[in-house]
């Protein structure tokens, strides 16, 4: 058979996403001379599957679109069929019109919220899971609360925990700061937010924070700072005060071993949706993410916003580029500005370190097909969804806002999760393309596969195939309302796939912007 013959007869599989896009997007690997009948181009070269192929001429220095929106600036003349990557298209600046608040519109509520069972506290707030927490109040006592809550662990001490089957585990989230740092500088107002955040957490039933003694963070100034005071739920001490080592793991065992019984004493009743906090995430992307997933993961918080839920946007660096898409939707214009501003301080943080924006994708993101942040961005906002922006918070400051909200973090998944949660998420929601491994212990993370073949390479780390968008088996609404379900029922304590590999402890990363002396 003549290599013309099969080339021609092929059906090739793209993607265009918009009528004034300048390229398709590859479902299949193209080989030269396939032939593109939809768009009447012949690929010349190799294109891998989720990268980009040119459809028209476009000029060097002219901008390339995609979503309808520009996605960088072709380095050099690109002609229709050749791919279109890291070799012939940059960043490049432009104006962007934030138009702030001009396409909001009101939020439709529904009638009758969806519910799940959850565990409500006595302050009323709801948890989605009920741990018993150790965190440390420096890297020095990270050892020493470990060692404590590997006491407790069901793998190595299955007996520890059989009395008590309504409390999820005893898990310690340790850090590698609180000494060397300016003691009233920003990183440390960053971290004392966040151990605030966690200790207070709903998804824990009580804390114990461990200190060495002689650290920068103090706990005493910690909890005066936070406006937190020490209660039979939050217990502090220190290795110097409790006499070394030895004595302060057998004195925090016995302190979990004193609140086991009840915590215990819970249960799940019927709560409605408005009760769910969700953090957005998106990690390891490819070429599909902005397709397949995040659309999906969008129509889900659509869903969760019209139940009277919260959902946090976050990864500024991953919004670079496609925030006059936000500020649009911003309730006032105020909220748009508070946006802008962060992008602002963004950009002269990296400017200070000799870095730019666009250090951002990754190696993966682009070997998966995405070239510049400016993509990326685009793409990782559909996770958001459609409704107005209600608010925009600064790294774990607490979410009080509902409806979709907007917390300025770095890029870096477990720094952005470390946030969120701080913030008061009780759901983690993660899209990845490439296949991440991730988990956010208190709160239970949910994986959205970008694509069937990663869903079947990594079955075991992914709660649900997004790929059926690209094979066209599912609609992204009719896929977003069965993850907006699954939601519901990993907030009732259906155990998510990182849940059941333990993930969660390690992924603990508070944001470090100090200077360490």
């Amino acid at each position: 058979m003549s290599l013309e013959q099969p080339l021609a007869a092929r059906t090739a599989r793209v993607l265009r996403l918009h009528p004034d896009d300048d390229v398709v997007i590859t479902l299949d690997q193209l080989v030269s001379g396939t032939y593109i009948a939809s768009e009447g181009v012949t690929a010349l070269g190799l294109i891998p599957p989720g990268h980009k192929m040119a459809t028209r001429a476009i000029a060097q220095g002219s901008p390339v679109h995609r979503y309808g929106q520009i996605i960088g600036f072709a380095s050099q003349p690109i002609c229709p069929g050749q791919h279109v990557h890291l070799h012939n298209m940059a960043m490049g600046d432009f104006a962007r019109d934030y138009a702030h608040s001009a396409q909001v519109r009101p939020t439709s509520l529904v009638e009758r919220q969806a519910t799940f069972g959850g565990i409500v506290r006595e302050d009323g707030r709801v948890a989605t899971r009920n741990y018993i927490g150790i965190l440390t109040s420096v890297n020095c006592s990270a050892t020493v609360a470990r060692a404590i809550a590997d006491h407790f662990r069901r793998d190595i001490h299955p007996e520890a925990l059989d009395r008590f089957p309504n409390v999820d585990g005893v898990i310690a989230l340790t850090h590698g700061s609180g000494c060397g740092v300016d003691t009233q500088g920003e990183g440390m107002r960053i971290l004392r937010r966040t151990l605030a955040g966690y200790a207070t957490h709903p998804n824990f039933w009580g804390v114990l924070m461990v200190g060495l003694g002689c650290e920068a963070n103090q706990i005493s100034t910690l909890l005066e700072a936070q406006g937190l005071s020490e209660t039979s739920r939050l217990k502090t001490f220190t290795i110097q005060d409790s006499g070394g080592t030895t004595k302060t793991i057998a004195r925090g065992i016995e302190m979990i071993e004193e609140m086991l019984p009840l915590a215990n004493d819970v249960r799940r009743q019927e709560v409605a949706a408005s009760h769910l906090v969700v953090g957005l995430q998106c990690g390891g992307s490819d070429g599909y993410s902005g397709i397949s997933a995040n659309p999906v993961l969008g129509a889900a918080v659509d869903l969760l916003v019209a139940n009277g839920g919260t959902a946090i946007l976050s990864e500024t660096p991953e919004i670079y580029g496609a925030e006059h898409l936000l500020t649009r939707r911003a309730r006032t214009p105020e909220i748009g500005r508070k946006l802008v501003s962060r992008i602002q301080w963004w950009e002269e943080h990296c400017a200070r370190g000799g870095a730019q924006m666009n250090n951002n994708p990754s190696a993966g993101n682009k070997a998966g097909g995405l070239t510049t942040i400016l993509e990326k961005s685009l793409g990782g906002i559909a996770k958001a969804g459609s409704t107005n922006l209600n608010e925009v918070y600064e790294y774990a400051e607490p979410v009080r806002a509902s409806g979709l909200v907007f917390m300025d973090t770095p890029g870096y998944d477990p720094v952005s999760a470390t946030g969120q949660v701080a913030g008061g998420a009780n759901l983690i929601c993660f899209t990845t393309g490439r296949g991440s491994a991730y988990g956010c212990a208190p709160s239970p993370s949910l994986k959205l596969a970008t694509n069937s073949a990663l869903m079947q390479r990594q079955s075991d780390d992914m709660d649900i195939d997004c790929g059926e968008v690209l094979a066209g088996t599912k609609s992204i609404p009719e896929l977003g309302a069965i993850f907006f379900d699954m939601m519901l029922r990993t907030a009732s304590g259906e155990r998510s796939r990182s849940e059941t590999h333990g993930y969660g402890q390690s992924e603990f990363v508070p944001w470090q912007i100090s200077v360490v002396t």
